[in-house]
This record gives structure tokens, C-alpha cells and sequence, in this order.
């Protein structure tokens, strides 16, 4: 898993982990990328042995994540043996032992002077036998061989009915105990991994979301945001020269959480698109996430009130992520959030509208999954911005805590005419203006008048 210490160093060096889970759970994957990544990053090649998948199907199926198993057969990093076995073909007649498959697991590990191992669906050794004494003996016998070799090894297996494994045995048996879940809710899918044991070290026991796609396994841990990160005391300008000086006159806190709520057409995008063209104006490279419009759309928009993004975006200082919230659970959208902050490392994040996440959670998981996004950014001094589309409340429940800086637009109708008019509720650390202002939207774009132009 990728830039995660479960999979790069924090296995249980020399000992055997268990791997279970049901049917498309992401077993085989995780196996494989152990290997992969410990052949290319630390280099300790590896031999991975299949039960299920021969080497061609193997290699087709990792190449979608951007592995190529040739080339580290090639070199020499990796070596795949796939033992076949068919239970039509297996006639029981005395005791059964496994010196044969040790004898080639052996030949395989000297093949590349392996320091890792994987044995995929390790139960199909055992397909069709009578004799539970026998098989528990032998399974011991595995992992203690496995142990006096120093192998680091991964072994697979399918989750029982009402046990991690079908045995019933290997939990006990193994060091390292990984479940993996692949759940389905309200029709949106996610996948879950757990540690349930890890003999000899502390280690975190809450489920955590896991993302298998282009680029491998990424890991989200839940619970290892504090709040311990620094702040800044620069400032930065919210792209409004008016809505600055609501602000003391000098704009947000570097790596404070601004929340703009407001109802339909109020304006939040076009707040928050300028606070992105200010931004990359002075070279800094914003992520704008938008769960309503295109990036086409949003750019096209922005360009009636002003604002051309396309110089910008071909420069690569703004990124779009556009999606509807229904296309992944709440989890899953907080793990695509961080690989891509990840990879892009903003000075600034946008998510347009928050509000439209309520579709796929309810409040409290909401505020839950907004709270370690939070954690995240200000842990790594990322200004956010978050629009909030209100209905009959203020703003959705628990959420306007989390900002530092909260920015009300409303709509008042007088003399027959509907206008816009701002405020802001609260700016923690920031002396601001208590006063309500007119907003105007022209092809000049935002204007925050004060009382006095009125």
C-alpha cells in the first residue's frame, strides 16, 4: 500500500501476517503489491505463490494498477510459481504433509534470495480432507517454517461464515491477522481494512477505508490526526479587496478552514473562484473539487463574471476533481481527496458545494469524515474553502464549528427587488466587521459595497 507502513515496513519482519476476506476484497492485490513494493523501494525481491491464478492472469491483472511482473521476473525481483491443484485428482490414501511444497518454496526463494513471500488462498492446499488434525498439524508446520527461514511472508485466505478463516486455525497461528471487507450500503461500495492482531507491537484497531486503483492500494488511517498541528500567523486575501477588509483588512489565516453558506445563487462559487484566481495569480497551486458542474462548466461559468481559469489550468497551478457524491461512499471520498492532495500538494483546496455530501452520509458521519479532512489540511497549513448550500437552517448542523471563518450570504427583498447582502458570523483570531453588506455580481465579478455606497 502506497506510502502507507502497513505494506512498506510494518509487517512483522521474518514472521508470517494473515490476510483474510470474502470474495473481491482486494487479497490477492495487497499480496502482491507487498511484493512489488519491497522488490522496487527496499530492495528485497520476492516470491509469490499462487494456488487459484496462473502467472498470466496474474500479470494481466496487476498491469491495470501499473505493475509490469515480466520486467521484475526479468530482473530477477520477483518469481511467481503457481502450484495446480485439482481435488478430482487427489486420491487420500495416508498421511498428509506438506515436505513437498516446502521443497518448492525453498527452490523459489533461492532462485532470487527472496526476503518476501506471498501464498495466495493458502486453504486450496488443503481442498477436500477429512482430517482436521492433520490439516491444523500442517498449517502449524507452514508458518513455523516460514519463521526459521526469516521469510517476511503474506498468506491469503477466504473469510469463514463466522470466523476470519474457513479453518477456523490460522488466526491463531500467525503474528499478524489483516481482515478485509468489501461492504455494500445503500448501493454505494467500500472497502475496509482492519488489524485484528499484531503480536509484539501497538497498532491501530478501527476499520479503515482502503482504495485499490491506478496506482495501487491506498490506506486512510482514521484515527491518527491530533490536534497538535502548528498554525500561521500570515495572512493571506480572500481575492476581494471589499470582503478583505470585513476581514481587518488583510484577509483568512494561512491554513484556516473557510466556510461560504448561502442559498441557490447566492454567489458561494464566485467567492470561491476568486479566492482560486488570487491565489494563482501569485503562483500557488490550488484543487478545486466540485460536486455540481464540470470543470468545463464551472470555467465557462466563471468567465461571464471575469474570471478565466484556462491559463491556469494549462499552466498546472489549478486542478479540477469533479464527481457526483454518489459515485463513492463518504470514505472512499475522503481517501481520493488525500491521494490527490498527495500527488498535487495545494497551497489552497476548494470543496464546491459541501452540502452535497449529505446525500451519501448522514450528520454524524458527515461531520465526522469533514473533521479529519480538516485535521488533514491544517496539519499540512492548507488554506480550505468549503461552500455550504443552506435551506431553511443557518448551515448543515455541526459543520460551521469546524470553520475558522464563516461567511453568510442571504437574499432580502425590498421594493420588489431580490438582493444579495453578506455578512460574516464568526473569523476566530480576526477582529471583523459585524456589519451586513450588499453583494453585487456583474461581468466585473463580486462586489461588496459598503453602507455608505448603498
Amino acid at each position: 500500500m502506497k506510502n502507507r507502513k502497513l505494506a512498506l515496513g510494518g509487517l512483522p519482519k521474518g514472521r508470517p501476517t494473515l490476510v483474510c476476506g470474502g470474495a473481491g476484497s482486494g487479497k490477492t492485490m495487497l499480496a502482491l503489491e507487498f511484493l512489488i513494493r519491497g522488490a522496487t523501494e527496499f530492495n528485497e525481491p520476492g516470491v509469490f505463490i499462487a494456488f487459484e491464478e496462473t502467472i498470466e492472469d496474474l500479470t494481466k491483472n496487476v498491469a491495470s494498477l501499473g505493475f509490469d511482473l515480466k520486467d521484475l521476473i526479468a530482473k530477477k525481483k520477483l518469481y511467481i510459481d503457481y502450484v495446480r491443484i485439482e481435488r478430482s485428482e487427489i486420491e487420500e490414501t495416508g498421511d498428509y504433509d506438506l515436505e513437498g511444497l516446502f521443497v518448492r518454496i525453498e527452490h523459489a526463494v533461492n532462485q532470487v534470495g527472496a526476503k518476501r513471500i506471498a501464498l495466495d488462498t493458502v486453504e486450496s492446499l488443503f481442498s477436500g480432507l477429512s482430517s482436521i488434525a492433520i490439516l491444523r498439524a500442517e498449517l502449524r508446520r507452514l508458518f513455523g517454517w516460514l519463521k526459521e527461514k526469516g521469510l517476511t511472508a503474506i498468506i491469503t485466505g477466504e473469510k469463514g461464515d463466522n470466523t476470519f478463516t474457513r479453518q477456523s486455525l490460522e488466526e491463531y497461528v500467525s503474528d499478524c491477522v489483516i481482515l478485509l471487507d468489501h461492504r455494500i450500503n445503500d448501493q454505494i461500495s467500500t472497502r475496509r481494512i482492519r488489524i485484528v492482531k499484531y503480536r509484539g507491537t501497538v497498532h491501530g484497531t478501527n476499520e479503515y477505508p482502503f482504495l485499490i486503483d491506478e496506482d495501487g492500494i491506498s490506506v486512510l488511517p482514521i484515527s491518527s490526526l491530533q490536534l497538535d498541528h502548528t498554525v500561521s500567523r500570515k495572512r493571506v486575501s480572500s481575492g476581494l479587496e471589499s470582503l478583505d477588509e470585513m476581514l481587518g483588512g488583510k484577509g483568512y489565516y494561512i491554513g484556516s478552514t473557510i466556510l461560504v453558506s448561502g442559498t441557490a445563487g447566492t454567489g458561494k462559487t464566485s467567492i470561491a473562484a476568486h479566492f482560486a484566481l488570487t491565489a494563482c495569480k501569485r503562483g500557488e497551486r490550488v484543487l478545486f473539487f466540485t460536486f455540481e458542474e464540470s470543470a468545463d462548466q464551472v470555467m465557462r461559468n466563471m468567465k461571464t463574471i471575469g474570471i478565466d481559469f484556462e491559463p491556469y489550468v494549462k499552466k498546472g497551478l489549478l486542478h479540477f476533481k469533479s464527481s457526483r457524491p454518489s459515485v463513492f461512499g463518504l470514505e472512499m471520498h475522503l481517501v481520493v481527496m488525500h491521494k490527490l492532495i498527495n500527488k498535487f500538494k495545494p497551497n489552497i483546496v476548494i470543496l464546491d458545494p459541501m452540502s452535497n455530501l449529505f446525500s451519501v452520509g448522514n450528520p454524524f458521519e458527515i461531520n465526522s469524515m469533514l473533521t479529519r479532512l480538516i485535521d488533514f489540511l491544517k496539519s499540512n497549513h492548507i488554506t480550505a474553502l468549503f461552500t455550504d448550500l443552506r435551506t431553511n437552517k443557518e448551515s448543515s448542523e455541526g459543520v460551521t464549528s469546524l470553520a475558522d471563518i464563516w461567511i453568510i450570504i442571504r437574499t432580502k427583498i425590498e421594493n420588489n427587488e431580490r438582493e444579495k447582502r453578506v455578512y460574516v458570523r464568526k473569523a476566530r483570531g480576526i477582529a471583523h466587521s459585524m456589519q451586513e453588506k450588499k453583494l453585487l455580481i456583474s461581468k466585473k465579478g463580486v462586489e461588496i459595497l459598503t453602507p455608505k455606497a448603498l
